[in-house]
């Protein structure tokens, strides 16, 4: 590996930037949602059209992750984050100004691939700058929050902006975020040297196209069935292409995704379990923004605060985490989290039209938020943990590849099951029903994140407790430079 340049070391700075990148790349995941009502009847999109205004974005986000990763073990990792936030910021200034519904999906597309570089850049930057320890875990949990807070306070911005100005105002938003985080980057970010090696194009393209295919299969299952040619061919492809996707894993000499990451029972648990539970929250801000709105009469501006319960108990946990970790097990407050968000979105599904926004939504949102704010912090340690720097890179990716990855799958077996409920009574009353039964379905998906992360994360977690720690001649501390 070539050495590279020095940079003077500023935590805060790099804390900073790093964090405010990845809650740009994640505000995008959620800022939609509650201007969808506006973008759909601005651009005259088709419900397929307007699903897919969604799904562009996380399919291509989630399908790159990996290669996104691999560029930035091979290229530097600040020389590849900048390059994607400017092709992030870009598209979403494409974005804001698009005529027609193609050029958003298209837009949503492109910018999937500049999140794709951004957001696994964004751990490995925050892993290599931060030394083990106190400093890291308190960096992790921030950025765990930031994920969770992210998806939140989109709901909010997106509603307001949707509400005062346009849905564009949304997309707009990003580019002088961008442009200040690609002027201040390459002054505080210490590069990373640049590895030897090659692409694993093959391996990219197999994920991308084999989870592309199986999503689409799923969510055509809403309109054909699952008999139908398109969705039994569609789905049949993305279980083969995910397939061969492995075995090239397995023979490659630099995979984009090593095998060797998944030895370990705490990152393997927490990549599933991150991979389940984002799969439900995806379909609670998806569902729970229509039934705001929908069934109870909520604008967009409504729908936005509606959510703020949530994000505010959401904040306020994940400022606790990092005084949690020397007193606990990470996995504790892990179970905990996965636990209290199970519970409240058991609650939620049993909301209908006669329900109140008190007891049918925020008072199951304060369960969610908190349980939140407990979860995405120790889902984010315990995926890099013990990843040799080698494969910094690469674990980083997994994290937010199965973060995408898991949401692209869960919306699509959310509306599938929301699809199932027959068309009986009023609109309200349909709806009501298709977000019970896709809440319900996140519901079975909390459960089984709850069950992988008892039988892989608890136990490998307190077997490493146990284990006795060498002690180290006491050394003076030094700033962490990546050299």
């Amino acid at each position: 590996m070539k050495p590279a340049p020095t940079t003077a070391v500023r935590p805060a700075a790099i804390l900073a930037i790093i964090l405010a990148s990845y809650f740009m790349i994640l505000l995008d995941n959620s800022v939609i949602f509650t201007a969808l009502p506006s973008l759909q009847a601005d651009l005259r999109l088709s419900t397929g059209e307007l699903s897919w205004v969604q799904d562009a974005y996380t399919l291509v986000f989630g399908g790159l992750l990996l290669l996104g990763a691999r560029a930035g073990d091979l290229l530097g990792r600040r020389r590849v984050f900048v390059f994607g936030l400017v092709v992030f910021s870009l598209a979403s200034l494409l974005i804001g100004l698009a005529p027609a519904g193609w050029w958003a999906i298209a837009g949503r597309a492109v910018q999937g691939i500049g999140a794709a570089i951004v957001a696994p850049a964004s751990l490995s930057l925050l892993t290599a700058s931060f030394p083990e320890g106190r400093e890291r875990t308190r960096a992790v949990a921030l950025y765990g929050a930031t994920a969770g807070i992210g998806a939140s306070l989109g709901l909010v911005i997106g509603g307001a902006l949707a509400h005062w100005i346009s849905w564009r105002a949304g997309f707009f938003v990003n580019v002088p975020i961008g442009a200040a985080m690609i002027a201040l980057a390459p002054r505080f970010l210490p590069e990373t040297g640049r590895a030897s090696g090659r692409f694993d194009v093959f391996g990219a393209l197999s994920a991308t196209l084999g989870v592309g295919a199986l999503v689409y299969g799923i969510i055509h299952v809403a309109e054909g069935g699952w008999n139908s040619p398109v969705t039994l061919t569609a789905v049949s492809a993305g279980v083969v292409l995910l397939v061969n996707f492995v075995l090239i894993e397995r023979k490659a000499a630099q995979p984009i995704m090593p095998p060797r990451l998944f030895a370990s029972r705490r990152r393997t648990g927490a990549y599933v379990a991150r991979f389940l539970y984002l799969g439900a929250m995806i379909a609670f801000f998806f569902f729970t923004t229509q039934f705001l709105q929908e069934v109870l009469g909520f604008d967009p501006l409504q729908a936005g605060l509606g959510f703020l319960p949530m994000t505010a108990v959401n904040f306020a946990v994940a400022m606790a985490v990092p005084r949690l970790a020397g007193r606990l097990p990470a996995s504790i407050p892990l179970l905990a989290g996965i636990l209290l968000t199970l519970a409240g979105m058991f609650w939620l599904s049993l909301a209908g039209v006669g329900s109140s926004y008190l007891t049918g939504v925020a008072l199951p949102m304060i369960l969610i938020g908190a349980g939140q704010g407990l979860a995405f912090a120790p889902l984010a340690s315990f995926g890099i943990i013990g990843a040799p720097a080698s494969d910094a890179g690469a674990a980083s990716g997994l994290v937010n590849t199965f973060h995408q990855v898991g949401m692209c799958l869960g919306l699509g077996v959310a509306v599938a099951a929301a699809a199932t409920v027959p068309a009986t009574g009023t609109a309200a009353v349909h709806l009501a029903a298709q977000v019970s039964a896709a809440l319900t379905t996140g519901s079975i998906l909390l459960l089984l994140a709850l069950a992988v992360a008892a039988g892989l994360i608890l136990p490998a977690d307190l077997a490493s407790r146990r284990t006795p720690k060498p002690t180290a001649a006491p050394t003076s501390r030094q700033p962490a430079v990546v050299r």
